[in-house]
């Protein structure tokens, strides 16, 4: 299977830039992963897509304001520094600009002093191993210094940072949004929730390597990132009742998605679990527990628009998109958003 076979037609003022006003007034495009078939509606009207008993799934990873922006000592030189893993013992994993000039003893500093750092170790791939040096709780210092890590296809400076969090994000650790999820609003998931739909919560801390493209020509040759996950117990007897009892599992984004298939049994059972997960889901792809997904538009040519041809076929796939296009859809982190489902 190729690379190409995934690219598709995007035009360029079709890549949202902002969110909008209202998180859940964004469009949403249902696709029946069986048939084909599409309607166009709403997000605000996704309780019409549900059935009680159902669940939804959810990730909530926050991200990191991982961003930091200083200079290098004693030089003065400008340095942007990308936490992307901690290490533990103040040592961070980090993308550096620039990168030729950063090499091991290197000192760094952020915030007129009030953050220091040393580059302590390059990395296999360029990535950097970078110790911070710091009074008090250095998230708390990250909160006043850092910057929204916002991917690089957004040209346009965020007003308010919260609108790349979902309303229900609470464990920091995300170098980038689950992006599916920023179309809920708190009401949203209350009336959902009152017309007796489970809702749980997972967690996978997203890594930039989303926003990377897959650069093999054969899907096979390309080597997934790994990210950290975990499935509580009670999520994980939720969505065990959810099947037993005939409920349908609707993930809300890849990243809910990709942690529920990592844990799941043959049979698609799950316990309470965590690690690390690098799976890759391309069509050919046997869905253990997921039935239903709820996800932004992808990338051409990236492993999620492979994940999401898994569910619902390539072809669907790719005639949706280019429907999307042709309806002048919202493309990307801030745009609109799909339901694939049955029976739409």
């Amino acid at each position: 299977m190729k690379t190409a076979d995934f690219d598709f037609y995007l035009p360029e003022e079709l890549i949202a830039q902002t969110p909008l006003e209202r998180r859940d007034s964004s469009r949403l495009l249902a696709l029946d992963k069986h048939t084909g078939a599409t309607r166009h509606m709403h997000f605000f009207d996704l309780p019409t897509l549900l059935r009680p008993g159902d669940c939804l799934v959810l990730n909530d990873s926050r991200v990191l304001p991982a961003r930091l922006i200083g200079h290098r000592e004693p030089t003065g030189g400008a340095v942007e520094v990308l936490l992307l893993i901690d290490r533990g013992n103040k040592t961070w994993e980090c993308l550096v600009r620039p990168g030729r000039k950063l090499k091991p003893g290197t000192r760094l500093s952020f915030g007129d002093g009030e953050l220091k750092a040393e580059v302590v170790e390059v990395c296999e791939g360029g990535n950097r191993l970078v110790r911070f040096e710091y009074e008090g709780i250095f998230l708390e210092t990250l909160e006043r210094l850092g910057k929204m890590p916002l991917p690089p296809y957004i040209k346009v400076e965020l007003n308010d940072p919260e609108r790349y969090q979902t309303v229900y994000s609470r464990e920091v650790g995300s170098a980038a949004a689950p992006t599916a999820g920023l179309h809920f609003t708190k009401d949203l998931l209350c009336q959902i929730e009152k017309m007796g739909v489970h809702i749980c919560y997972v967690t996978l801390h997203v890594g930039l390597g989303t926003f990377r493209p897959v650069k093999e020509e054969d899907i096979l040759d390309h080597e997934m990132h790994s990210e950290y996950c975990m499935i509580s117990a009670e999520t994980a007897e939720t969505i065990n009742r959810t099947r037993r009892e005939g409920g349908r599992v609707i993930c809300v984004g890849t990243t809910s998605c990709r942690t529920i298939e990592s844990w799941a049994a043959e049979d698609g059972t799950l316990k309470e679990s965590a690690g690390w997960t690098n799976i890759f889901i391309y069509p050919g792809y046997r869905f253990k527990v997921l039935d239903g997904l709820i996800t932004n538009f992808h990338l051409p040519e990236s492993t999620l628009i492979m994940l999401v041809s898994a569910l619902a076929g390539r072809e669907h796939i790719l005639a949706a998109y280019r429907e999307a296009v042709e309806q002048r859809y919202r493309f990307f982190s801030f745009g609109d958003a799909m339901f694939i489902g049955d029976q739409i």
